[in-house]
Parts: structure tokens; sequence; C-alpha cells
């Protein structure tokens, strides 16, 4: 992997446009935060810290293209009780710098666990949303002793393949990255959010970052999430919370939990009512306090 100043962005002017606008939107994030840059063979991780220094620690991954600032909606509550480790993922956007491409799921597990080893992190909370979903619940199978409690909000893949639909409009954008192109996908994917002025706003907001990453980053191999087998399932030894939208479109939330139902009945699931993929955007209350009362919980209660 070539090094350079500018690495991973195309060119310098790339690497300041881009950074320019992440540090834009993190001065969003709430001052009382620490950030860090850890070291792992894959490259420099970056991540935000908050919360009480001897609180129970959760660590929280993004979607796919996403950031740690993808958690903006969430972060002031999670961090009033807990000790947050939100992180931006090191071959993605933000400003992790990768030093070796992921080329296999596998890939994903051996970096947490060099990034948890550097934070000294055992019986942590793993919270994934989307894409950190699926990478969440990978480690979880891998790592087991390590994990205390298990949320995933709307895994990509993970318990269903997603449709042929968001499949065929996914290919369209990913390969023809043209703003009207890009709102439509973002649009079409939040059927909810766009119904709210200020949610929509945001959303639009969200298609200008992910033109501007394709503009300033050197691209990269995607890893496409898989589906967890029943027997992954059913051999998952960490208590475990699935949340969904019910207009998620990425695969039927109703499918999704049912099958979870059958083959890993130890699954606490549930749907949010008019919520779509963007569950940390549409409803990021409801979203807080189930993953809190799921958290307090204590190991075994019922």
């Amino acid at each position: 992997m070539a090094s350079t100043s500018n690495h991973p962005f195309r060119s310098s002017a790339a690497k300041q446009e881009y950074l320019q606008a992440y540090d834009r939107l993190a001065e969003q994030w709430p001052s009382l935060s620490e950030t860090r840059f850890l070291e792992t063979s894959f490259g420099q991780t970056f991540l935000r810290i908050q919360g009480p220094v001897d609180g129970p620690p959760l660590v929280l991954l993004p979607g796919d293209t996403e950031t740690s600032l993808s958690w903006l909606p969430a972060i002031a509550p999670l961090s009033q009780d807990f000790r947050t480790y939100a992180i931006d993922h090191v071959y993605d956007n933000g400003r992790s710098i990768y030093s070796k491409a992921m080329s296999r799921p596998q890939d994903f597990v051996d970096w947490l666990d060099e990034v948890f080893d550097a934070l000294g992190l055992n019986r942590l909370n793993l919270v994934g949303y989307s894409y950190g979903g699926w990478q969440s619940a990978l480690y979880s199978l891998a790592h087991p002793d390590r994990i205390a409690k298990l949320v995933l909000l709307a895994p990509s893949s993970t318990v269903l393949t997603p449709g042929p639909v968001i499949l065929t409009r996914a290919i369209l954008y990913h390969f023809l990255p043209f703003r009207c192109l890009a709102r439509n996908y973002f649009h079409w994917y939040g059927p909810d959010a766009v119904k709210d002025e200020r949610m929509r706003s945001r959303v639009d907001e969200m298609v200008e970052e992910d033109l501007l990453a394709r503009r300033c980053f050197k691209k990269r191999k995607f890893v496409p999430p898989t589906q967890l087998s029943d027997t992954d399932w059913r051999t998952l030894r960490v208590p475990t919370l699935f949340l969904v939208g019910e207009n998620d479109r990425t695969y039927s939330p109703h499918a999704a939990v049912r099958r979870l139902r059958q083959v890993a009945p130890m699954v606490e699931a549930k749907i949010a009512p008019a919520t779509d993929h963007y569950i940390l955007l549409t409803n990021p209350e409801w979203v807080v306090r189930k993953i809190c009362e799921f958290l307090s919980v204590p190991d075994g209660a019922t």
C-alpha cells in the first residue's frame, strides 16, 4: 500500500476539502470529548471518546460510507452513563487512515480486536449500525467472551440478504454517482426521514457528503456483508438486541424478526414504527431508550 502525506485521498486539495467539511460537521459533537488515533496493523483508527471514565464501555460502529459523526443524534444521551467510543472505520470515509486493504470479512474482526486491545477493553458493549452491525455480529461470533452485550441496528445482510430492488438501485447509484441519482437513492431509502423538513434537509446533506467523499477519496474495494447461517445464530453466545424500522427497505423487517424467532429465539428483536433505514435520524429517542433498557438489565435476568 503506497503511503503519501495525502493517503487515502486523491490529492492534497481533496484532503483539505474533505477534512474541512468533516470538521464543520464535527462542530456539532458534544465538546466534552476526547479524540484519538490508534495504531493497528490495518492503519490508524480515529475515534471519539466521552462519558464517565468509570462508565461501562460502549463501542459504536457506523454504517458503510459513514463515520463516527453518524451517532450525533444519539451520542449525548448514550454518553450520560456509558463511556462511549465512536469509531471511524479504518477502511472507509472519515479520519482513519488505512495502510492495507480490507479484502475479507475476517479482516474486520481482526481490526476490531486490535482496536479493543489498544483501548484495553474487555467485556464491552458493542453497538453497530447497518454495515457496522454486520461487523459487530461477526466479531461477537468470533470473540464472545470479550462482548458483554451486542446491539444490531438495522444490520446489513446479517439476518436476511437484501432483495433485488435495493441491490439494483445500489449498483446503479454506485456506478453512476450523479447528484440526481444519489438523491433519488437516499430519498427512496429514507421514506420516513424525507417526510420531515428538518430530516429531509439532513438527508440532502448526507447526499452531498457522500458525493464529496467519492470525489476526494481513492477508490476502495468493497467487502459485501454476508448473511449469518442458522448455525451462526444458534451458537451466538452474546446477549443480543436487534432493532429495525418497519419501513426499512434493505429487507423485510417482519421476515427478519420471524427468522430470528425461529433460529435464535434468545435474540431480543424489536421493530420501530414509522421508521426507515436511517433509524438514528428518524427515531433516535426510541433507539436510545431501547439500547439503554437492554444494557441496563443484568446478564442472565429476564
